[in-house]
């Protein structure tokens, strides 16, 4: 009788731990912090957030940050210590929701700005996520390098006469949407904006676009002769490094 007690006392103790192992829901919160910037959040339509099993490729989950983009002054200009939190609970973010019954290695992808096709890039980084073990706070921060450049004129496909004088135009934000002014926090002045122009059998062209009154906004003024031109606008931060661009194509006849 004692011998059949003891084992059905190690039977139990075995089935609860196995029963341990079964399949939790483990919280990963997942944010996008744009580089020498602020994070990706409703403000500019999010970053598209995607785990998957890195044996597998299976996708585990995926959802858009939300949220604000952050407290500037502490991301930006306060000294940060070893432990100090950068977020709160209205900073964008996306948690993440894992069935996993084991220990597992997972990629982790940023897709953002998502809603800004032109900008927008990729970062990814490996982890392992422990069953049980949520991963919160500031969570798995990725930074995703450049700007958002966007071409207001001349429009795509536009017909312009040579006669006219061209208006060479492009409003230039930060990944995570913040504006760009002089002598603002992101400093219009630091950036090197110009425009590439490539024009049929003639050597490319290269005009400087300088700040305006409106925030975010350069301009510059050409002429143009006829024919098919495409139109390369770019931003480049010689300090950070970020670069963005995009690109237009018209008609001069």
């Amino acid at each position: 009788m004692k011998f059949r007690f003891r084992f059905f006392c190690l039977l139990s103790v075995f089935l609860f731990s196995f029963g341990s192992l079964s399949a939790q829901e483990t919280s990963v919160m997942v944010r996008a912090l744009a580089k020498d910037a602020k994070f990706i959040g409703s403000s500019i339509g999010g970053a598209k957030i995607i785990i998957r099993n890195a044996e597998t490729g299976e996708i585990l989950d995926e959802g858009l940050t939300s949220g604000s983009t952050g407290d500037t002054k502490l991301i930006l200009q306060t000294p940060q210590k070893r432990y100090d939190q950068l977020t709160d609970d209205k900073t964008a973010g996306f948690e993440a929701k894992l069935d996993i019954d084991q220990p597992t290695f997972v990629n982790v992808e940023v897709h953002a700005p998502i809603n800004k096709k032109q900008a927008k890039v990729v970062s990814t980084t490996q982890l392992w996520v422990i069953p049980g073990k949520d991963i919160s706070g500031d969570g798995v921060v990725l930074e995703v390098p450049g700007f958002v450049v966007d071409i207001l004129s001349p429009q795509t496909h536009e017909r312009i006469k040579s006669s006219e004088e061209i208006s060479l135009k492009a409003n230039i934000v930060m990944m995570c949407g913040c504006p760009v002014t002089e002598d603002g926090i992101w400093d219009a002045n630091q950036y090197e904006v110009k425009a590439i122009i490539h024009s049929e059998e003639k050597e490319p062209r290269e005009i400087t676009l300088t700040p305006t009154e409106k925030p975010s906004t350069f301009a510059a003024n050409t002429n143009l002769e006829k024919g098919y031109h495409t139109i390369t606008i770019y931003a480049f931060d010689p300090v950070t490094g970020n670069t963005g661009v995009d690109k237009t194509n018209i008609i001069v006849n």
